[in-house]
């Protein structure tokens, strides 16, 4: 019954939020007929993917009962250190790839590490990291922007293909996998279960160390694949920077309908 409840109070989140999201773009389209244009509806796609998949990955970390503040520039800082190892000549285009990901990765199990392991609150400990690792891609990186190359095949796969905002149906694809990952496995069941009650979870036999640690590394992970979307999609990456963009991934996956206090978590809604 309470797995019911939980079910249609979610439903209802998501129709609630898809109904303001109607009206937002009604009353915009009134103040501007060229709000629904096509290369406005791209530009956005493109500007919004990176902050959809950094609120897919740390939708984990919230569903849990924690928060990670570090995903901003831990997206930027991964996209830095990968492109100037691109623009040295360390590293070829496809291979910035997964150096993204295993960048945003790592920092994702040290804020996991930092939480679990260490008993850090998690304010702190992603605070922490969201100022060593916009640091770190200021010392490593003295230029002040990096550049990505234009109108090659890594801008038409993660961002713009003819007109196709392609970085938006990766959000879509990487939205179904978080899902199957959150309500399907194992993994996803024991993260909401701990965001429920850890003590309860832990007494139960289920190593909750592991699996909150896990929680932030998916949130890291994110931040990394956000970095390819953005780097792809503006291809000028400033370094040292990255504030602020944690707060509007977090804010879309609460008003969503993830609880805060966890065991509770919207995919879908985290997208919407």
């Amino acid at each position: 019954m309470n797995t019911l409840k939980k079910l249609f109070a979610k439903g209802k989140q998501n129709l609630l939020i898809v109904a303001a999201l109607a009206v937002m773009v009604l009353v915009f389209w009134a103040l501007n007929p060229n709000f629904l244009g096509k290369y406005n509806i791209v530009s956005m796609a493109q500007s919004l993917a990176p902050y959809a998949v950094m609120a897919l990955g740390v939708t984990f970390a919230i569903a849990t009962g924690g928060i990670d503040l570090s995903i901003g520039t831990v997206c930027i800082a991964s996209a830095v250190l990968a492109g100037k190892m691109f623009t040295l000549g360390w590293l070829p285009l496809w291979a910035t790839i997964p150096v993204m990901i295993l960048i945003g990765t790592l920092f994702g199990l040290i804020n996991g590490l930092l939480v679990a392991k260490l008993k850090l609150p998690n304010f702190i400990a992603t605070l922490g990291t969201m100022m060593v690792s916009r640091g770190l891609s200021a010392l490593l990186v003295v230029d002040p922007n990096i550049f990505f190359p234009t109108g090659t095949w890594f801008n038409r796969t993660f961002s713009n293909y003819n007109g196709i905002p392609v970085g938006f149906l990766w959000v879509l694809g990487l939205a179904f996998l978080c899902a199957y990952v959150m309500y399907k496995s194992r993994v996803g069941r024991y993260i909401l279960a701990i965001g429920s009650n850890e003590e309860a979870t832990r007494l139960s036999g289920i190593n909750t160390d592991f699996y909150k640690t896990l929680a932030y590394v998916f949130s890291g992970m994110g931040a990394g694949i956000a970095a390819i979307f953005w780097s792809a999609s503006f291809t000028t990456v400033a370094a040292a920077t990255g504030n602020g963009m944690e707060l509007d991934a977090i804010a879309g996956v609460y008003i969503g309908g993830t609880s805060a206090a966890g065991g509770i978590a919207s995919i879908a809604g985290s997208v919407i």
